[in-house]
C-alpha cells in the first residue's frame, strides 16, 4: 500500500447535517478511503485515502452523483512565448495533468488560460513554475489597461523588428528577383551576388531577428515537443547553413562564375513571418474590441455625499451604501436605487430600447447608463464587479475565453501536425538525395525547407478562438451573452424554441384595454366609480384599471369602505354607491343577471383578455376587461424564427383559452396551457424524446428548471436582473428577435470557423505535396505561410461587421 494522501474539497448545495452525513458515508464507502470527514459548517470534506486504489476525480463524482458540487477556484493567467497552436496544446495538457488542476483552457488568440483548481490542491505558484519549465511565462492577469499597453509594446517591438530585417533582406531579395528571365532586364550589381556579401546581410536576420525562434524551438525541443519555432528555426538554418557551404566551395574553386545560393530564401522567410506576426498582433487585438466598447461605457469618477460634503472619487472607490449625485447629461456611475429625484434614463446600453425610460424615487437605476434630464440622488446598491455591466463583460470574455467543441478537434490535430511535418521533410529529403537525383544535395534541401516552412500551424490554431471572440463580441453588441463558446456552437442545431408567455411573448404587465357599460349608465361615470374603487386593492389587475383611468383623465375618489372577496372580486361603497367588481358568481350572489352581456364576455377572453363585470346598486352597469399585452415585437419576431425553420411553441400557466387567443395574436400553433412552473421541465423532456433540440426561453426565475433541462436556456434579462447562471443565454433586450439573432449569430460564427478550419487544413495539406515535388520556392511559402495566420483573421473580423434583420 501506497503512503496515504489527503484532500479537502470545498462542497456546495448542503442545505443540512444530514446532508453532510450523507456526502460522509457515500465517501467512505468507495474503495481506497481510509476516512472521510464532512464539516458542515465550512462546507468542506477532508478525506484520507490510498492513491493507489482511488484518486480526487472519484470523490468529485461521488459528491455529484449524490447531488451536490464540488466548488473550484478560477483563475485567468497571461502567457508570453506562445508562437503557434502547437505551443497553447502543449500548455493546455501539462496543467490539466496537474493535480488539483480540473479543467484548463488555453486561448491562443487572446493569449491567455482559464483554469480551474482546487487550491487545497495546487497553488497558482506551481502552475507558475510548470509552465515555466515549459519554457514559456505565466502570470496572474493584470489589469486591461496593462494589457492594452503590452500589445502595443508588442506591436512596436515587431514593427522595429521587422523594419530593420526588411532593410537587410530588400538587397538580397533584389538579387533572386532579377534571376528570373522576365525580370532579366533589372539591374543588380555584381557585388550583391557575392556569398560574402550575402552572408553579411543575411546573418543579423538569421541570428538577430531570427533569435526568438530559435529560443522557441530550444524551450520546445528542452520539453520533448515541437512547433512552429522548431519548423521555421530548422528550415532556414539549413538554407544558411548550406548556403555558406556552396560559397565556400566557390572560394575553392577559384570563385568561377556565381554560385545559387539561399541566403535570401532564409532571409525572406524570417522576414515574411515577422510581417505576419506583426499584421496578426493587430488584428488579434481588433477582436477583443467588443469588450473595450463595454469597458468604455463605463463612468470613471463618481460625485458622492461624504461626511457631508459633495466630493468627486474614482469609480473604483465607490463603496455599497454611499449616496451619489448624478447631474442631467452624466452616466449612473454604479447601480443603485433613487432616493431623490425624478428623470428619463437612456437604458440603451442595457436593453438596446433608444426611448429614455421615466425614472422616480424607489426605482433602480443601472450603472453606465445615462441621466437624461433631471437631478438624482442615488444610494449605491452593487459597486465593482457585481454591477450589470461587469456582469455583462465578465459573461462576454469566459465566452472569449472558453472552447466549441470544435476548437478541441483542431487542437489534437494541431499537436501532433507538426512532428508529422517534420518526417514527411526528411522522407522527402531522403526520396531525393537517393531517387530522383542521386548525390544532389541542392535538389533534396530545397523541398525539404520549403515543407518545413509551408506547414506552420499558426493558421490552424487561430481559426475557431479569432471567431468565437469576435462572434461572442458582436452578440454581446446585440444584446445576446453566450455563457460559453459551446454555447454559440450549439444554438445553430436548435430545431424547437419554447417560449414562456409571460414578460417573453407578453409585456409582463397587464393594461386596461376594454370599458362597456349599459344604455343607462355613461361610461366616464362607471370608470370613475370602477377606478376609485380598485384603487383601495393591490391586486396587478387592479393597478391596471387604475392606471388606466389616470391616463384617461379620470378623477379617483376616495372609498368609504372596501372589502376584497376572495375569488370573487371586491365590493366598495364611494359617495353612498355601492359597487361590485368581479366574476359571474359574485353578480349571481348578489342577484344581478348578466346574461345579457355573456356573448361579449365569450368574445374578450377570445381575446386573451381578462373580463369583470361591474354592479352597481345592484344592477349591471357594463364589464371592464385587462389584459397582459403582447409586445409589439413578438410577432414579427416569432414569424422570423419560423421562417428560419424552428417550430415556435408556447408553454404557459395560463387557462387554456387565454393562451389560444395570445397564440394566435403572435402566429404560435402550438401552445401548451395550464402548466405550473414545476412541471415545464417535464414538458421540456417530452420534447427532447422526440428527438428535437429544444431552446427554452423565458425569464430565468421562475422558469430556472426548464432553463436547465433545456438544450439551450435562454434568460430574458432586462435592467440588473441578468438570469446569468440559470441560463446558456442570456437576452438583454426583452425583444423576442434576440433569439432569432442568437441562432443566426451561431450559424454565421459557425460557418465562419468551418472557413477558417478549412482554409488553415487546404492550404496546409495540398501545399505539402506540392511542396514535396519541387514545385514551390522557399521564400514564396514564408510569404504564404505568414499571410494566412493574417487572412484567418480578417475572415474573423467580418463577423464583428455582421448586420441582422432584427438585430442593430
Amino acid at each position: 500500500m501506497g503512503s496515504p494522501k489527503e484532500v479537502n474539497l470545498q462542497i456546495e448545495g448542503m442545505t443540512c447535517a444530514a446532508c453532510a452525513n450523507k456526502i460522509e458515508k457515500g465517501l467512505n464507502k468507495l474503495d481506497g478511503v481510509i476516512e472521510a470527514n464532512v464539516n458542515f459548517a465550512i462546507e468542506k470534506t477532508k478525506v484520507v485515502y490510498n492513491p493507489e486504489k482511488s484518486n480526487v476525480q472519484d470523490f468529485e463524482d461521488k459528491i455529484e452523483k449524490l447531488g451536490y458540487h464540488v466548488a473550484h477556484d478560477k483563475q485567468t493567467f497571461d502567457i508570453s512565448g506562445m508562437t503557434c497552436a502547437a505551443c497553447a496544446t502543449k500548455i493546455e495538457k501539462r496543467l490539466s495533468k496537474m493535480e488539483g488542476v480540473s479543467d484548463a483552457n488555453v486561448n491562443f488568440a487572446l493569449e491567455n488560460v482559464m483554469v480551474d483548481y482546487d487550491e487545497g490542491q495546487v497553488t497558482t505558484g506551481d502552475m507558475i513554475e510548470a509552465v515555466k519549465k515549459l519554457g514559456y511565462t505565466l502570470k496572474t492577469q493584470t489589469s486591461k489597461e496593462e494589457t492594452a499597453n503590452s500589445k502595443e509594446e508588442e506591436v512596436r517591438h515587431q514593427t522595429g523588428k521587422f523594419i530593420f530585417s526588411a532593410i537587410l533582406t530588400l538587397p538580397l531579395l533584389w538579387t533572386m528577383v532579377t534571376h528570373f528571365e522576365f525580370t532579366s532586364f533589372i539591374y543588380s550589381p555584381d557585388m550583391l551576388m557575392n556569398p560574402w556579401v550575402q552572408l553579411a546581410l543575411a546573418t543579423p536576420v538569421q541570428f538577430i531577428v531570427g533569435a526568438q525562434f530559435y529560443r522557441g524551438a530550444y524551450k520546445a525541443l528542452r520539453s520533448k515537443s515541437a512547433n512552429m519555432d522548431v519548423l521555421v528555426a530548422l528550415g532556414t538554418t539549413v538554407a544558411y547553413l548550406y548556403s555558406i557551404f556552396l560559397g565556400i566551395e566557390w572560394q575553392i574553386n577559384g570563385q568561377v562564375g556565381m554560385p545559387e545560393l539561399y541566403f535570401e530564401a532564409a532571409a525572406v522567410i524570417i522576414t515574411l513571418v515577422i510581417l505576419g506576426k506583426l499584421f496578426e498582433v493587430r488584428a488579434k487585438g481588433r477582436t477583443g474590441q467588443a469588450i473595450q466598447k463595454l469597458l468604455g461605457m463605463q463612468a470613471k469618477t463618481a460625485r458622492v455625499i461624504r461626511d457631508g460634503n459633495e466630493q468627486e472619487i474614482a469609480i473604483e472607490e465607490v463603496m455599497v451604501g454611499d449616496t451619489i449625485i448624478v447631474k442631467p447629461g452624466e452616466k449612473i456611475p454604479v447601480d443603485g436605487q433613487i432616493v431623490k429625484g425624478e428623470s428619463a434614463i437612456d437604458e440603451s446600453m442595457i436593453t438596446g430600447e433608444s426611448i429614455p425610460v421615466d425614472k422616480k424615487t424607489g426605482d433602480v437605476a443601472i450603472g453606465s447608463t445615462i441621466n437624461k434630464n433631471g437631478l438624482l440622488t442615488i444610494e449605491a446598491t452593487k459597486v465593482g464587479k457585481d454591477t450589470a455591466l461587469s456582469q455583462i463583460v465578465k459573461v462576454v470574455e469566459e465566452a472569449q475565453g472558453s472552447k466549441a467543441d470544435i476548437q478541441r478537434v483542431a487542437d489534437r490535430v494541431s499537436g501532433i501536425f507538426v512532428p508529422i511535418v517534420v518526417g514527411i521533410a526528411i522522407v522527402s529529403f531522403l526520396v531525393w538525395y537517393f531517387i530522383v537525383q542521386p548525390g544532389d544535395l541542392r535538389a533534396a534541401l530545397v523541398p525539404a525547407i520549403t515543407i518545413l516552412v509551408i506547414a506552420c500551424p499558426c493558421a490552424l490554431g487561430l481559426a475557431t478562438p479569432t471567431s468565437v471572440m469576435a462572434g461572442s463580441g458582436r452578440a454581446a453588441e446585440l444584446g445576446v451573452l453566450f455563457k460559453g463558446g459551446e454555447h454559440l456552437e450549439n444554438t445553430r442545431s436548435l430545431t424547437t424554441i419554447v417560449l414562456d408567455k409571460t414578460g417573453t411573448v407578453t409585456n409582463g404587465e397587464p393594461e386596461l384595454t376594454d370599458v362597456h357599460t349599459e344604455p343607462e349608465f355613461s361610461e366616464e361615470e362607471v370608470l370613475a366609480l370602477v377606478a376609485s374603487a380598485e384603487n383601495s386593492s393591490e391586486h396587478p389587475l387592479a393597478e391596471a384599471i387604475v392606471k388606466g383611468a389616470k391616463a384617461m383623465g379620470v378623477q379617483i375618489k376616495e372609498a368609504d369602505s372596501f372589502e376584497a372577496i376572495p375569488g370573487y372580486g371586491i365590493r366598495s361603497s364611494i359617495e353612498g354607491k355601492t359597487i361590485f367588481v368581479g366574476t359571474r358568481k359574485l353578480m349571481q350572489q348578489q342577484n344581478i343577471d348578466v346574461s345579457s352581456v355573456e356573448n361579449n364576455i365569450a368574445k374578450l377572453e377570445s381575446e386573451g383578455k381578462t373580463a369583470m363585470l361591474i354592479g352597481i346598486e345592484k344592477q349591471l352597469a357594463g364589464m371592464i376587461a385587462v389584459a397582459d399585452t403582447v409586445k409589439e415585437t413578438s410577432k414579427s419576431a416569432i414569424h422570423r424564427m419560423q421562417k428560419l425553420g424552428l417550430e415556435v411553441i408556447m408553454l404557459t400557466g395560463d387557462n387554456q383559452r387565454t393562451a389560444e387567443a395570445i397564440g394566435k395574436q403572435v402566429g404560435i400553433g402550438h401552445v401548451i396551457a395550464e402548466v405550473v412552473p414545476e412541471q415545464k421541465a417535464d414538458q421540456i423532456k417530452i420534447l427532447q424524446q422526440m428527438n428535437k433540440k429544444v431552446a427554452m426561453v423565458g425569464d430565468g426565475v421562475n422558469d430556472a428548471p426548464a432553463l436547465a433541462v433545456a438544450d439551450i436556456g435562454m434568460a430574458i434579462g432586462t435592467g440588473t436582473d441578468v438570469a446569468i447562471e440559470a441560463a446558456d443565454i442570456t437576452l438583454m433586450r426583452g425583444d423576442l428577435h434576440s433569439v432569432a439573432d442568437s441562432v443566426q449569430l451561431s450559424a454565421k460564427t459557425m460557418r465562419n470557423i468551418k472557413q477558417n478550419l478549412f482554409f488553415a487544413f487546404v492550404y496546409n495539406s495540398a501545399s505539402i505535396p506540392v511542396a514535396a515535388v519541387g514545385l514551390l520556392a522557399p521564400w514564396v511559402v514564408g510569404a504564404a505561410m505568414a499571410f494566412s495566420s493574417v487572412s484567418v483573421v480578417l475572415n474573423a473580423l467580418r463577423l464583428q461587421r455582421l448586420k441582422l434583420k432584427g438585430g442593430q
